[in-house]
């Protein structure tokens, strides 16, 4: 994010910079052991801390949306069904910005932590609900929690992990979703037909107590305590920071309030939100980032357009293959089952240490893949094509994205100087979790226009929708990954 012109310090490396003052040195590996790999001897159980954390964090998301409709019918409160996704991200985005500037200035294990037992408090506010409101108070309590998490380990790999590591522990957190993805919708469904919706969002909270036990002390062994000595960012600038995300999350929830009700009146939020919105993104993203400046702007550009493309489209697959095809909601959800696998695949493939030297040419590669799949996708509304085609052009759409999320997670900390590493990294997950809200809102009102159904984050409905109203969510997202394909030719500065 934004602050000081962040190119002037993009090359600078953060595992150049001196330890911070409370930080203590990097022990020795003991008994000679070579800390050659993320489960060497001295990151052991750092890595299975915080892999295991996001472990349970991808259980959560990819259970909370079979549990999600029962809960709404149950607490009556169905047509209140899109603020509980809404309520998530708008304070995700504020979290996001306060877990940078936090971790920038006395280091990631405060707003670790302090995340961490925000995002319990709200599945544990989630699961005891007696009303739709308190249900979605719970969510949004979850969305500071998981925002605040998420730029946070982000920090921690840059100070605890040598930036030879980072690409492994970067495609550990992509691995680390691949069986949640497909066993967490089959295991909420389970519980929630046995014993209730209110035991997935109260399972949880309880078992995160054993990957803190482990992590804690090894993060605050080694990534405590502010970066090079502490910021020189002074307080005003912090303080500024803070009233740009308020202003982003209330501005990304009257913009998704518009796009959810389509009416005349929906002109007045919709409006009202982008004049807070831009001001704010200019603000909190890297100086040149909408117009692809070399370096840290066009990384975080990146992350958006793969992000928001592909995220977007993906919503409305299970959707086509259902109304169009006749398949069952089980068999089209299972259709995107292989794109877990390719995912981390991908990101795999990005921690090579012998592909490193052609990361850019990689990350090419991977939205040359994200676009083609998504250009791909309405094919299958002819009936001659079957559509177990719409399944492999995706999982190769997966296999993209791996490469390009972990490459530009990767390229943001070699990019940033070690006291922007919070704020950067912010930016990174704005970015991320922003376009995927503007794209979706432009891909759902796109689709409601020409005959579909409505839209809502993370939820869609249609009955009889007109093919047409398909081909114009798919093809302009697809647009927008190939533009991504140029972005990506920009992600190093030039050499002197």
């Amino acid at each position: 994010m934004a602050a000081p012109n962040p190119r002037d310090t993009s090359v600078a490396k953060i595992s150049d910079a001196p330890p911070g003052p409370t930080a203590a040195p990097l022990p020795p590996a003991p008994g000679g052991e070579r800390d050659d790999g993320v489960l060497s001897g001295p990151y052991r159980a750092l890595s299975i801390g915080i892999v295991s954390v996001v472990l349970l964090i991808a259980f959560e998301a990819t259970a909370v949306g079979t549990a999600m409709p029962v809960a709404a019918r149950e607490l009556d409160g169905v047509s209140l069904y899109a603020f509980a996704f809404s309520a998530f991200f708008t304070t995700s985005l504020f979290a996001m910005v306060l877990s940078g500037q936090w971790s920038d200035r006395r280091g990631p294990l405060a707003p670790l932590t302090t995340g961490i037992a925000a995002f319990a408090a709200g599945l544990l506010l989630g699961g005891t609900a007696g009303s739709m409101w308190l249900f979605i108070l719970g969510r949004a309590v979850q969305g500071l929690g998981g925002g605040m998490v998420i730029v946070a380990l982000y920090v921690v790999v840059g100070r605890a992990y040598p930036e030879r590591l980072r690409p492994a522990i970067m495609a550990a957190f992509a691995a680390s979703w691949v069986v949640p993805s497909i066993v967490g919708p089959l295991a909420s469904g389970a519980v929630t037909e046995h014993l209730g919706w209110r035991w997935v969002f109260l399972g949880i909270p309880v078992l995160v107590a054993f990957p803190l036990a482990l992590a804690l002390p090894q993060i605050r062994r080694r990534a405590s305590g502010p970066a090079g000595g502490g910021t020189d960012a002074p307080a005003s600038s912090g303080r500024r920071r803070i009233r740009l995300a308020l202003a982003i999350s209330f501005g990304a929830g009257l913009l998704q309030y518009a796009a959810q009700d389509l009416r005349w009146f929906s002109l007045l939020p919709g409006a009202a939100g982008l004049a807070l919105l831009v001001p704010a993104v200019l603000g909190l993203l890297p100086h040149g980032t909408w117009r692809a400046a070399r370096g840290l702007p066009s990384v975080v550009l990146l992350r958006g357009v793969a992000a928001g493309s592909f995220i977007a489209a993906e919503s409305f697959v299970p959707l086509m293959l259902v109304t169009q095809r006749g398949l069952s909601p089980t068999l089209a959800g299972f259709s995107l089952a292989a794109g877990g696998v390719t995912w981390a695949l991908g990101s795999w493939l990005q921690s090579r240490p012998r592909l490193e030297p052609h990361r850019e040419r990689l990350v090419t590669l991977g939205m040359l893949l994200v676009a083609v799949a998504i250009a791909a996708a309405p094919s299958v509304l002819i009936e001659a094509v079957p559509a177990w085609a719409l399944a492999v052009a995706w999982a190769f759409g997966c296999l993209g994205m791996g490469l390009v999320i972990s490459s530009t997670s990767v390229l943001l900390l070699q990019l940033s100087a070690p006291e922007e590493a919070g704020t950067n990294s912010a930016a990174l997950q704005i970015s991320d979790g922003l376009s995927n809200v503007l794209l979706l809102a432009a891909g759902g009102a796109a689709f409601a226009a020409l005959g579909g159904g409505t839209v809502a984050h993370g939820a869609t409905t249609a009955s009889g929708s007109h093919p047409a109203a398909f081909a114009a969510v798919f093809l302009p997202m697809a647009a927008v990954a190939l533009a991504g394909v140029w972005v990506t030719t920009r992600l190093r500065e030039r050499e002197p």
